[in-house]
């Protein structure tokens, strides 16, 4: 320390040490492995354990359809489930969404621990006349707010200067000041520091939850759209057969009027249904085509992409058996309480403004403070070495009286009445759940009955039609009979096939309002050990 390259060499080994950093993609992953184990935690609190990702994948299929792969594409529903979970854009928004706010928490956990800085400063002045000094600092600090209210502030630094007129060496210095407050009154105890800090938890846990019902809700759509576009294929189908049944009675007809059977009139009459046959297949056709186009959008796939849907044994999710049960409103009822993660956040909401109502009582009284500030400057040439004379004590006592309170009135009383509307966010939720369930068994019980006349009315129907033709055959029965018995068998179908769709959605949906449906890497399924019980009798 006797000569001045010693001490400039030890004051830039420190600005050195304090001036290394990190790349950015060094921040990009620390940040990352911090909110996945947040998110992680919070998920696997809801019985998910199934890895979070924020980025979506780079083979996505939108990605290697837009590359040049083959645009002719056929998914089941767990792939459609799978490819939505990829190259939705909603869906997307929503990962972001919960990323962000677990972001937020570890910038809040921040707050409340110990933090650190390190800063450097070199300078140079004087006059015209004088040549002036020549300085640098450096140095690190931490302060860190402690549940009681208390802030410590502590800074420890190196100073080098010099007197550039008088040619004299460089002289080193060290520094240190500490200071702690401590309130008494305003902003004192663990419940009034800590609130931003639970409450910040808090919304990780709500987002988790809300993103998880997105997932169960967006299942749902994705299933709902599957389901109503294998009922227009179905349709389709139909239509067609429906066309080429029509074709085969024309010709017969024609058949018929040429050997003198039938008259004209019974041949235009054909041909008049097998033209509107026609035309309701080229409609139908259209309204598919329309509908795989939508849907390659709502999955987030390129509009040039084909899609093909293929039914499989996990289309019906193993519900089936469910289906058939009368669930009692109570149990079904019951169970959305418990299960419905929109619901536990209503509930939970509550609680979240009542301690704001308090924290916002505790901003209404005065505040008293208590410091206390210890600080020193070394001898010269001598850092770290400290004389009695050198070193400085403060205490002191601050008093802030509750004497023009108008903001923090005004954000009590708001705080209470956010209090009230999330009561009634949590009344009118539970009301609406209640009525959606009831709802819901009335219209599966409805749907399970239609679904049930529906196929009894296409076994009728295809009964009817065969009679029909054999008894023009026989002289018994006219065209018209014939065209109407399978008008009825056409109609018969579609309704049968949309009784079906209408049957299953409708469970779904009351499975997705109970909170038993879950989104899993391989498909959706239901729950269906939580509702285990007698069926209603």
């Amino acid at each position: 320390m006797n000569s001045a390259p010693s001490k400039v060499q030890l004051f830039l080994l420190v600005c050195l040490c304090l001036g290394s950093c990190k790349a950015p993609a060094d921040y990009h992953e620390e940040a990352d492995s911090e909110v996945y184990d947040i998110i992680d935690s919070r998920r696997a609190a809801l019985g998910l354990d199934d890895g979070f990702q924020v980025d979506a994948p780079k083979d996505s299929l939108r990605s290697r359809i837009l590359a040049g792969a083959d645009r002719q594409v056929r998914l089941t529903l767990v792939e459609c489930l799978a490819v939505a979970a990829e190259d939705s854009r909603e869906y997307q928004a929503r990962r972001e969404s919960l990323y962000r706010v677990a972001l937020d928490l570890t910038r809040t956990r921040w707050d409340f621990s110990y933090q650190e800085t390190a800063s450097g400063l070199a300078t140079a002045d004087g006059t015209l006349l004088d040549a002036g000094t020549a300085s640098g600092t450096a140095g690190v600090g931490v302060s860190k707010l402690f549940s009681s209210g208390a802030r410590l502030l502590s800074d420890i630094s190196l100073e080098l200067v010099r007197d550039i007129g008088t040619g004299d060496g460089w002289s080193l210095f060290s520094n240190f000041t500490f200071s702690l407050t401590q309130p008494l009154l305003r902003g004192y105890g663990k419940d009034i520091v800590l609130e931003p800090l639970k409450q910040a938890e808090r919304d990780v846990i709500y987002e988790a939850r809300a993103f998880e019902r997105f997932r169960r809700t967006f299942a749902f759509d994705v299933a709902s759209r599957f389901y109503r576009i294998v009922q227009q294929r179905d349709t389709l189908r139909n239509e067609e057969s429906n066309y080429e049944s029509l074709v085969r009675i024309r010709e017969r007809n024609q058949a018929f009027s040429e050997a003198g059977r039938l008259s004209d009139i019974q041949v235009d009459q054909a041909l008049q249904d097998e033209l509107r046959a026609e035309d309701r297949v080229v409609e139908s056709r259209r309204s598919l085509e329309t509908s795989l186009d939508d849907f390659a959008l709502f999955l987030g796939l390129p509009i040039e992409a084909e899609i093909e849907l293929v039914e499989s044994d996990e289309t019906a999710f193993g519900i089936a058996d469910l289906l058939e049960r009368d669930f009692a409103e109570e149990l079904a009822v019951s169970l959305a309480f418990a299960q419905r993660m929109d619901f536990l956040t209503v509930v939970d909401r509550v609680d979240d403004s009542e301690r704001r109502v308090k924290v916002a009582e505790d901003a209404l009284l005065g505040a008293f403070d208590i410091s206390a500030n210890f600080d020193g400057r070394s001898n010269d040439d001598e850092p770290g070495s400290y004389s009695k004379t050198d070193l400085n004590w403060n205490l002191s006592a601050a008093l802030d009286l509750p004497i023009d309170q108008l903001p923090e009135r005004n954000a009590y009383r708001l705080s209470t009445l956010q209090l009230a509307a999330a009561k009634r966010n949590h009344d009118e939720l539970r009301d609406s759940i209640f009525a959606d369930i009831r709802a819901e068994l009335r219209e599966l019980a409805a749907r399970r009955e239609s679904h049930e006349i529906q196929t009894g009315a296409v076994t009728l129907a295809r009964r009817r039609v065969e009679s029909s033709r054999l008894n023009q055959e026989a002289g018994r029965a006219d065209t018209r009979d014939v065209l109407e018995a399978q008008e009825s068998l056409i109609q018969a179908e579609n309704e049968a096939t949309r009784a079906f769709t209408d049957y299953t959605l409708a469970g779904l949906a009351l499975f997705r309002d109970m909170g038993l449906l879950r989104v899993l890497d391989g498909g959706v399924t239901v729950e269906s050990e939580l509702v285990a019980l007698p069926a209603e009798q």
